[in-house]
């Protein structure tokens, strides 16, 4: 349960004069005893006074802890800082490349912990799921492996100890796996063909 209030507010601009913004203050109501409220405290450019309006603007503040491990990913994962590259169409062309592996990682991390019952081949093509058994030295089992069983095993090859009190494998564990998972999916292509 969150207390909600709003209010417009012109903050000073230097030259301009002023900016007008929504002050919006969510808070926590009936904390458990001892823990603290949780509030959030928003200032944004767009109006907005109605409750349907508030609630898009909380929505979409939730929505940047998922925009900030996208970019995470692209630079420290993908290290598209390090490419360095002096012409725009190859930066673009990089770039659209990269947000694609960017995007699939943290899907995947998502969906292993939202739902980490699904079939694990509706993520992986079926030699990556090979890779990371072999890679782990784990047996392929009978059954379809779901999701959450695969991404660990790709995740204990990026480092992820998967002790009891670790929870589930974050976006760098996954990225580096993944990259020995290709490597080895693409490997087994080869000796196939």
């Amino acid at each position: 349960m969150q207390e909600i209030r709003a209010q417009r507010v012109d903050l000073p601009a230097g030259k301009a004069g002023a900016i007008g913004v929504t002050c919006l203050m969510a808070r926590e109501i009936d904390a458990p005893k001892g823990v603290k409220p949780v509030e959030w405290r928003l200032l944004t450019n767009r109006q907005a006074t109605e409750l349907p309006q508030l609630l898009t603007l909380i929505d979409w503040y939730r929505a940047r802890w998922e925009i900030e491990i996208f970019f995470n990913v692209l630079k420290n994962g993908c290290r598209v800082e390090a490419l360095q590259l002096s012409v725009v169409d190859r930066l673009e062309r990089a770039l659209a490349l990269f947000m694609i592996v960017a995007w699939r990682i943290a899907h995947l991390m998502r969906m292993g912990r939202t739902c980490p019952d699904l079939d694990a081949a509706l993520f992986f093509d079926p030699d990556e799921i090979r890779g990371a058994y072999l890679l782990t030295k784990k047996r392929v089992p009978d059954r379809p492996p779901r999701l959450n069983e695969v991404l660990r095993l790709i995740a204990q090859l990026g480092g992820f100890l998967g002790r009891k009190g670790d929870g589930e494998p974050g976006v760098k564990t996954i990225w580096t796996g993944l990259q020995q998972v290709t490597i080895a999916a693409q490997i087994l292509q080869a000796l196939r063909e």
